[in-house]
């Protein structure tokens, strides 16, 4: 029998992107999905390709009482909750110095507070299962790049609390792993592409592998394998785990050397662009930002 064959799993920002591939991988391994987001069109849509066995329901990261109701339904739904996957976040656009402050507030409290909303509601039910937590954070927590800030600092605290996490709750017999994905070809990377040109020119500059791009696909299959293994670690591709490794080499003199010349042509060029464009996230995000 598959190892996930029956399993509860829910995803937050299952709507599109990595959460949407997940379930459908994790669906094909035999898992029943709970589909937890913002976009209620999208998330039905996705809901209904996967079939009548799973469900989704609309919750808000941000607010702890919104995403509780989404695990109260989730485990009045299925009888229990298995997994948990904290995948809600969002990207913003700017330096520290040219960015909105609102927009810096907003990307933490998604991507930092609404892990731990997420996983403070739904720990009860996974201690009762000892069950798994997958939060994904990103190669970005231990390779800062100029213009992330943001994300940056988010995605570090994410994978920081991960790591907390996992040593309060082993003896409960629950497992806590964090997801490190490298550049995933999905709608928000695109769109930054398509709004700021230096973005596109930044990657092409990273060294090997910081600029690779994984396919959405992909990055699902490693996401499932993680959550079969109950993994401490998931790295998307596979040779980020060097990044982890050697992760103080991004902030090290010798690469700051190396990438002084494009940081000191690129930045200046970026917060021009953000100000120009007149917004901190894609168009598709400030939208999705205003519902609330």
């Amino acid at each position: 029998m598959p190892k996930l064959s029956g399993k509860v799993v829910l995803i937050t920002g299952a709507a599109r992107g990595i959460g949407a591939q997940t379930a459908r991988e994790l669906a094909r391994r035999g898992a029943r999905l709970a589909l937890a987001g913002l976009e209620p069109d999208e998330l039905a849509a996705v809901a209904a390709e996967l079939g009548d066995e799973h469900f989704w329901t609309e919750a808000d990261v941000t607010d702890p009482g919104s995403v509780r109701a989404a695990v109260d339904r989730t485990v009045e739904r299925f009888g229990h909750l298995d997994v948990v996957i904290a995948n809600a976040g969002i990207a913003p656009f700017g330096t520290v110095r040219g960015t909105d402050p609102a927009a810096f507030v907003r990307t933490v409290d998604v991507n930092l507070n609404g892990v731990f909303h997420t996983v403070r509601a739904a720990l009860p039910h996974l201690i009762e299962r000892r069950g798994y937590v997958l939060v994904v954070s990103s190669l970005s927590a231990f390779t800062p790049v100029g213009g992330m800030a943001a994300y940056t600092a988010s995605k570090a605290g994410a994978e920081a609390l991960a790591s907390a996490l996992h040593s309060e709750v082993m003896h409960l017999g629950v497992s806590v792993g964090s997801a490190h994905p490298s550049w995933i070809d999905t709608d928000l990377v695109r769109d930054a592409a398509g709004d700021l040109g230096t973005f596109g020119e930044l990657r092409k500059r990273l060294p090997w592998p910081m600029r690779a791009t994984t396919s959405v696909e992909e990055c699902a299959r490693l996401f499932a394998e993680g959550v079969e293994r109950r993994a401490r670690r998931v790295y998307v591709p596979r040779t980020i785990m060097l990044m982890h490794w050697l992760r103080n080499l991004p902030a090290s003199r010798l690469v700051e050397r190396l990438m002084l010349p494009t940081t000191r042509r690129l930045v200046p060029r970026m917060e021009a662009e953000v100000a120009a464009l007149g917004r901190s996230f894609s168009q598709r995000n400030q939208e999705l930002q205003s519902r609330d």
